[in-house]
């Protein structure tokens, strides 16, 4: 009888590529020009990624394309947003009845504090040149910095299941 045994690796392998980017651009303007650039049509996705974190629970805005020729997903996800949560004030009197809002800042990938999103691209079985990627997107004005980030790097890569 032959035994047969599974390597527990094969199952932990990253198929993303993951480039982030820095720029003040809003989702759906930044999400147009990357449209405008690539040869990819990124449209806003219903289903927004939701993290829930000690601070509180946020949704993030996602962009989605699925290039059926090549067989590739491409995300791009916000990852800044903030909650705001109301309290009363501890001191109250007969006639104040004051509430205060705080705004907390939470990431998707807290390692990332700097990063405003990032393009998540999935399931490439070719090589994907990322300089010429990269170039393209350096084009738009109002991106700031754009690089690829080491996925061995990434602590929360639960958050990028999706």
């Amino acid at each position: 009888m032959a035994i047969h045994r599974l390597d527990l690796d094969e199952f932990d392998e990253i198929d993303y590529y993951l480039m982030a980017i820095h720029t003040s651009l809003e989702d759906y303007r930044l999400a147009y020009f990357i449209n405008k650039n690539l040869p990819i049509n990124l449209s806003k996705s219903k289903n927004e990624i939701h993290a829930q974190t000690k601070e509180g629970e946020a949704n993030f805005s996602r962009f989605y394309y699925y290039d059926s020729e090549k067989a590739i997903s491409w995300n791009l996800i916000q990852n800044k947003n903030e909650i705001i949560s109301v309290s009363k004030n501890d001191l109250q009197d007969l006639f104040s009845n004051e509430t205060s809002e705080v705004s907390t800042t939470i990431h998707l990938l807290p390692e990332f504090k700097k990063v405003d999103f990032f393009l998540k691209i999935e399931n490439s079985e070719e090589t994907i040149d990322f300089s010429e990627i990269q170039q393209q997107l350096n084009t738009i004005e109002s991106i700031a910095a754009i690089y690829v980030v080491d996925t061995n790097k990434i602590k929360s890569k639960n958050n990028l299941i999706f």
